[in-house]
């Protein structure tokens, strides 16, 4: 039973643990780094094509974007998720290889001008159609065997629509443990899903720590709070604008706006355009229309068994297209833009903030996690001036936060959360979390009683006898290079190479008849290459 850290620690994003019991090899979450974050993911201690199962814990990019990766590199096995995790992987998935195939061609097109060598995509679209024939779809609270000694289940941990934390029971002769994997736990009393849920049970917590630092405090009127900023905006005659994530954080926001229209809660506007200017979100809306049922709380479903539609409302307009996009910005009337990236880092957000922030009459809304050295976070910390698709802007708009508005728990969500086990775990792991809030937020576990650490990138542990095999190290920045297009390909000759080796092994004890001619064909491939 080892477990060994690949990714988010002491840090936010890439999200990604290894786990070896009882004789399968199983990575918790495989994500991208995202943001600001300089740092990378350590290799993992196995072969990718070795990897039997994914276990996903929601759909958000940061836990999920390299699972295109990790099959380009040989990966054959399955990837088990809650049904409305596999929904919006299919949408997210393929958006993120459109924009990584699309960066690789700018870069390329740059490259050619500067008489520089091609790169090539961290993975393509193939990749991501690819790795999603290998999705499972689970239900929660199902008790799910993967062989005879390990058994897992999802709980739904209230982050995201579909998002869970991951319970793993192990057994080894006559070693038994149990392991919690909390994924992003969430707030209580968001809009549309369901609470967190709380597990009773653990010999081991791996638990993230994004806001393990700070509580958000008394939840303020969402509804009426938003309502206030529209209205002084309007009589203002400038934009609202608003940098969202596309999954989640986009849908709440409409939960919030339905009510304010249908409601009028702004008095003398009896039309508020809301423009929602993001292709992905619009695909992730209707996910979570067609995921209802088991994922929604009681009053999102209340509202639909009364014929109510809780993200939709009239006024709503919908943007895909580029030209649609850019005709936002010709519209001379008052607005609400929902755009993505919700960190401001990229995507078409970039656009209406060229647009708005030098106007004294609009307004930027922030409405969640802003990680250090990004667009966003410079905005929140008062900059007076950015620099986009290169032009420097002067920000002279109102920049505001909606506090609370987060969709992961505080402090005292953490803290509620790990204090619903009966029984103390003999260790709680904690990452996912700049540095300082994960080395102190271990340490008020342990001011608390608990055996806490925040672990290093590639330190490992033996789960049977709670020792640690390696410490591993703080992660480092990463050496900024581009990969040429000829050592990227090289790389997926070794991948391939390795799978074939699992395949090999997969083979043992086969027909004699059928191992004898496996091995002819590889000794002549072996003969027409070997040069």
């Amino acid at each position: 039973m080892k477990l060994t850290f690949i990714g988010a620690n002491h840090e936010v994003t890439g999200s990604c643990h290894c786990l070896e019991a009882c004789g399968k090899k199983i990575l918790v979450d495989y994500g991208m780094e995202q943001g600001g974050n300089v740092y990378e993911n350590a290799e993992l201690p196995i072969p990718y094509s070795d990897v039997d199962y994914v276990l996903v814990t929601h759909a958000h990019i940061d836990h999920v974007g390299l699972l295109p990766l990790i099959y380009a590199r040989g990966f054959r096995g399955q990837i088990m998720a809650t049904r409305a995790t596999c929904d919006l992987c299919d949408i997210m998935l393929k958006d993120c290889a459109h924009i990584q195939e699309s960066e690789a061609e700018w870069k390329n097109r740059k490259a050619m001008r500067a008489g520089k060598p091609e790169v090539t995509p961290i993975y393509t679209m193939n990749d991501a159609e690819g790795v999603l024939h290998h999705f499972v779809p689970c239900n929660y609270n199902e008790i799910i065997r993967l062989n005879d000694n390990l058994e897992i289940r999802f709980v739904d941990v209230g982050h995201l629509l579909g998002s869970a934390s991951i319970e793993i029971w192990m057994k080894e002769d006559d070693c038994s443990k149990k392991i919690v994997f909390s994924g992003d736990i969430g707030n209580k009393n968001k809009p549309l899903i369901r609470s967190p849920q709380y597990i009773r049970q653990a010999d081991y917590v791996v638990m993230e720590s994004t806001y393990g630092d700070r509580n958000h405090g008394p939840a303020p009127d969402y509804v009426q709070e938003l309502a206030d900023i529209i209205k002084e905006t309007f009589d203002r005659g400038g934009n609202v604008v608003i940098p969202s994530f596309a999954v989640g954080r986009t849908q709440e926001l409409l939960y919030f706006l339905r009510d304010i229209v249908n409601n009028n809660r702004i008095p003398g506007y009896s039309e508020i355009p809301v423009y929602v200017d993001s292709p992905l979100a619009v695909e992730a809306t209707n996910v979570f229309n067609k995921n209802v049922k088991g994922y929604f709380d009681e009053e999102a479903m209340s509202l639909i068994n009364q014929g109510i539609n809780p993200i939709t409302f009239p006024g709503l307009k919908i943007s895909v297209t580029s030209d649609e996009s850019k005709a936002i910005n010709f519209d001379s009337r008052s607005k609400v833009i929902i755009s993505a990236s919700g960190m401001c880092d990229a995507g078409r957000i970039r656009h209406h903030l060229k647009h708005n922030l030098w106007r004294a009459e609009s307004t930027i809304v922030f409405v969640g996690f802003q990680a250090i050295g990004t667009l966003g976070r410079s905005l929140l910390e008062g900059t007076k001036t950015v620099k986009l698709f290169g032009e420097s802007i002067t920000v002279n708009a109102n920049i505001v936060r909606l506090h609370g508005i987060s969709g992961h728990a505080d402090q005292a969500g953490l803290l509620r959360w790990l204090s619903a086990f009966k029984n103390k775990p003999e260790r709680v792991f904690v990452v996912h979390g700049e540095a300082s809030i994960c080395d102190s937020f271990a340490a008020l576990l342990q001011e608390q009683g608990y055996d806490a650490l925040a672990p290093n990138l590639r330190a490992s542990f033996d789960l049977a006898t709670n020792t640690c095999l390696e410490m591993g190290v703080l992660p480092e920045p990463k050496k900024v290079k581009e990969t040429t297009r000829v050592s990227s390909v090289f790389q997926r000759l070794v991948n391939a190479g390795q799978r074939l080796m699992a395949v090999i092994r997969h083979n043992e004890g086969g027909a004699n008849k059928d191992l004898a001619k496996f091995a002819d064909q590889i000794n002549s491939l072996c003969d027409k290459w070997d040069r």
